[in-house]
């Protein structure tokens, strides 16, 4: 809606208008001083949100002369910010009475119907307005959608799309009305004939791609994909979708290649990219010859911002055992998400493994602050300082933790065997034994 505009513009034109030259002035005829001094105090209490002293100087204007639209039109528009809705209607429908070819006001009205969710009048209202601008019939045929007369919609916009071309917005209208409707061959139908009308585009393949993949039509989304790549040999975004082909028709050699032009596109975000590394981790994980082209790919993406991905590529290199290369993917992925306890929890664990003690003991204690509860992070924290020749921390942060142990009889004995060995230390043989018999007393029950 252009009303905004249209107001700014007209205010405009009041105030630079000399006040010697005002009854010239074709909006409010030839009126007296008196007339145009309440018509600009009635402006100028609108300016500083006065609406109600707004609406008293336009009434009184009124009563000096009844036949100027625009004091209706400002009067409509006090009256909406009153929340006087009816009087706000029908002031503004007889400013349009009034001047009836007046854009502006119609604006206001269709706005005005608009915002009250009076949908019905605001069509007949924005029908009034397409002589003006086309950008109304985008317009009504938004209001056809709301309104679910769905074939009237879509008449508008193939004439719309016929005479400007595509349009993301309307086509995001004419997407939504297929939705809807169940549509989808007339859906994929459109599409094929752009393709078809537009030989060229590769945006109308990648759309017609998705929806014959949508409804299950792949292999006719495999040869539109192939048709593409012949059309435009160096299109990136095409591999999008052929590498999942490929990859469904056994072709290997070829599902690797389309991954590995994804990953080292410029043109294709990051959240996309990370997705086929996603399922090129799980390929990998049913073919592990293709290992090394896996990591080729990981190494081309320096962008990793998806979390979810690199907890998984974390995940794959703890199951192949290369620990130091899992543990890089979890400490990325727990920059991301903090607040991620999963991820918190195995950094500290590879921490461990990997014989990192300093920094297992700090991350361990900051972890705890957080999580006061989690006896895992107890037990972390107890092993790097039995590691780090602390026993007395250990032992106090062990025996802490061993308050917050529930049903779990493996990390008890995991406790026991660590409070052992920091009484070791201390050389406290005897409390040292006791923990060690405790351990050996589960495990045997066990």
């Amino acid at each position: 809606m252009k009303k905004q505009i249209y107001s700014l513009l007209f205010l405009i034109g009041i105030l630079i208008i000399p006040q010697s030259n005002f009854a010239q002035n074709d909006d409010l005829g030839n009126n007296d001083d008196q007339f145009q001094e309440l018509f600009y105090e009635a402006l100028k209490q609108k300016g500083i949100e006065n609406y109600d002293r707004s609406v008293e100087a336009l009434l009184k204007c009124i009563d000096i002369d009844n036949s100027v639209p625009v004091l209706y039109f400002e009067l409509g528009k006090n009256y909406n910010k009153l929340k006087n809705f009816g009087a706000a209607e029908d002031a503004l429908k007889k400013a349009v009475y009034k001047d009836p070819d007046n854009e502006w006001f119609l604006d206001e009205l269709y706005g005005f119907y608009v915002t009250q969710n009076d949908l019905d009048k605001a069509i007949n209202t924005v029908m009034q307005l397409v002589q003006y601008h086309p950008d109304y019939r985008e317009d009504l045929a938004s209001l056809y959608l709301k309104t679910e007369k769905f074939d009237e919609a879509l008449e508008i916009l193939d004439e719309l799309d016929e005479e400007f071309g595509i349009s993301l917005s309307r086509d995001m209208m004419r997407n939504r009305i297929y939705e809807v409707t169940g549509r989808k061959k007339d859906q994929i139908k459109n599409l094929e004939e752009r393709v078809e009308n537009n030989p060229d585009k590769e945006s109308n393949y990648l759309a017609l791609i998705f929806r014959y993949s949508e409804n299950n039509e792949k292999d006719k989304a495999f040869e539109t994909a192939k048709e593409l790549l012949k059309i435009n040999p160096e299109s990136q975004l095409v591999h999008l979708a052929l590498y999942k082909f490929y990859l469904d028709d056994n072709d290997a050699e070829k599902a690797i290649e389309s991954m590995k032009i994804v990953v080292r596109s410029n043109e294709i975000k990051p959240e996309a990219k990370l997705k086929v590394l996603t399922d090129f981790v799980q390929f990998v994980e049913e073919n592990p010859q293709y290992e090394a082209d896996l990591v080729e790919a990981t190494t081309l993406v320096s962008d990793t911002n998806n979390s979810k991905t690199l907890i998984e590529l974390g995940q794959y290199h703890l199951a192949k055992n290369n620990k130091a290369k899992a543990l890089d993917y979890f400490e990325t992925a727990l920059q991301l998400e903090p607040e991620n306890f999963n991820v918190l929890r195995n950094v500290l664990l590879l921490y461990i493994d990997l014989k990192k003690y300093d920094i297992a003991n700090e991350k361990s204690a900051q972890a705890l602050e957080k999580y006061p509860s989690q006896p895992l992070f107890y037990l972390v924290n107890g092993v790097a300082l039995n590691e780090l020749n602390q026993p007395k921390k250990a032992i106090e942060s062990l025996e802490m933790g061993l308050d917050y142990i529930i049903d779990n009889t493996k990390m008890e004995v995991d406790f026991y065997n660590q409070l052992s060995k920091a009484y070791t230390l201390s050389n406290n043989t005897d409390k040292a034994k006791t923990f060690s018999d405790k351990a050996k007393q589960i495990e045997i029950s066990n």
